[in-house]
């Protein structure tokens, strides 16, 4: 009995910081691999090492006719840059007959993906997924875990945060640096805001990382968390540099973005990433990325819940290119619907943590019921007298997270109509003044002994 052919699957940046990982990943598997990408030497020494084939490819100028020669079953784009409305990569796949995964971090981009995609991808019968990385295919894949069964989330918080050891690519510092500074649009307070890229700075603790700093990220979680989990006050997304004076150097860099938007650091994307490199002594090798959660759980209790990963020993740059592998197995193990979507919610957390088995990359969760608080109010009246009071009542008095009240101007509670005998005697009373009577004019009164009168004041002055 003949073995079957092995999928042969294209990567697309087959040599850079994630694609590199990927092609190595895909080697391990049942996959036949080719690297793609402009520089034939690097390419041809990366295929000999894994035994893949390898392509020289510009992916700026890639047609269908290519794809089709190079008779690829699926392509992960892992090249960048992800910019909105630049679909020739993904439509040259679905027009060669393959399908599409991309590693794609830009929020826009992923955004208009399905509508701009979806109908080429069903015509052909094929699947074309966006954003397959650690965002948002790996944090919402935790989140879905976190909030599962729970009946409303109120905030969510995800980071990443890479070692300063690890391999930094050029197309990720120059999406990094094409935001920092710019409005960005995030959930806040309930409510949509604009907050300055690599704004909101905080110190985080995660688990088995110690304190980093994390600041505003301009990522598709953005948009996918607040839409997917009906988040009630807050969504936001971070990223940290662990070394202090680099996070804060690019904090201050980005300052006079503020004022001027129609500056941006993105062109400094190569000098930033060879001063980066003078640093590279210090930090560790130690990365990782946390979601949080809090809430209601399912019987309406307040939860808060969190997902770190731990990538160890400079394992972390595995890490986007993992749900991308997780993608390639689901697609070759089982009939999916044809079509363009994002990769919020297409993989399950397990799906993604069964590839990270060959790394020193662990994860885990931690859930938190606090113990509910009785309310002051609710103590000194008692228990009974307490469940006689309007429901309203009761909510002010312990208002459940998320709960936001507001004063109504000029209210007053409805007052009983008076008898008709007391409307007719009132008729010919004369109005009422509006200010309270202690503002009424009163008479003066008489001078105290000895006092000195204002008149008595001016006539001496006199």
């Amino acid at each position: 009995m003949t073995a079957p052919t092995p999928r042969r699957v294209l990567v697309l940046g087959g040599t850079g910081a994630f694609g590199e990982r990927l092609v190595r990943g895909l080697a391990r598997e049942e996959f036949a691999v080719i690297v793609g990408a402009r520089g034939l030497p690097r390419v041809e020494a990366l295929a000999r090492e894994v035994g893949a084939a390898a392509a020289q490819l510009d992916a700026e100028a890639l047609t269908a006719e290519q794809f089709r020669a190079l008779d690829a079953w699926a392509v992960v784009d892992a090249s960048g840059p992800f910019v909105a409305g630049r679909w020739g990569v993904a439509r040259a796949a679905i027009g060669a007959g393959a399908h599409y995964l991309d590693l794609a971090d830009g929020r826009a981009f992923v955004a208009a993906f399905p509508a701009a995609l979806d109908a080429e991808a069903r015509a052909a019968g094929l699947v074309a997924v966006t954003g397959v990385s650690s965002t948002p295919a790996l944090s919402c894949a935790a989140l879905d875990a976190l909030t599962a069964g729970w009946t409303g989330v109120d905030t969510v918080e995800v980071a990443i945060l890479p070692g300063n050891r690890a391999p930094r690519g050029l197309a990720v510092i120059r999406s990094i640096l094409s935001w920092a500074g710019k409005p960005v649009r995030v959930f806040l307070d309930g409510r949509w805001q604009e907050r300055p890229g690599w704004g909101l700075t905080r110190r985080l603790r995660a688990e088995g990382l110690g304190p980093r700093l994390a600041s505003l990220a301009d990522t598709p979680d953005l948009d996918a968390v607040p839409a997917r989990y009906g988040v009630r006050r807050s969504a936001v997304f971070r990223a940290g540099l662990e070394v202090p004076l680099m996070h804060l150097g690019l904090l201050v860099a980005s300052l006079p973005l503020r004022v001027l938007p129609g500056l941006s650091l993105e062109p400094l994307a190569r000098p930033v990433r060879a001063a980066a490199s003078w640093l590279d002594g210090l930090g560790s090798d130690r990365g990782g990325m946390v979601a949080a959660a809090t809430g209601r759980d399912a019987a309406g209790d307040p939860v808060a819940a969190t997902w770190t990963l731990v990538a160890e020993a400079g394992d972390g740059p595995w890490v986007p290119s993992l749900p991308a592998l997780a993608a390639l197995r689901r697609l070759a193990q089982e009939t999916v619907e044809p079509g363009a979507r994002s990769a919020a919610g297409f993989l399950t957390l397990p799906e993604i943590e069964a590839t990270f088995a060959p790394h020193r990359i662990t994860s885990g969760i931690r859930v938190d019921r606090p113990a509910p608080v009785v309310p002051l109010f609710r103590r000194v009246l008692g228990e009974a007298a307490w469940a006689a009071l309007p429901a309203p009542v009761r909510d002010v008095h312990a208002p459940r997270p998320g709960s936001r009240w507001k004063a109504r101007r000029g209210w007053r509670a409805p007052q009983p109509s008076p008898p008709a005998s007391s409307r007719a005697s009132s008729a010919s009373r004369p109005p009422r003044t509006a200010f309270p009577s202690a503002w009424r004019s009163r008479p003066t009164p008489p001078a105290r002994p000895g006092a000195v009168t204002s008149a008595a004041r001016a006539s001496a002055a006199g």
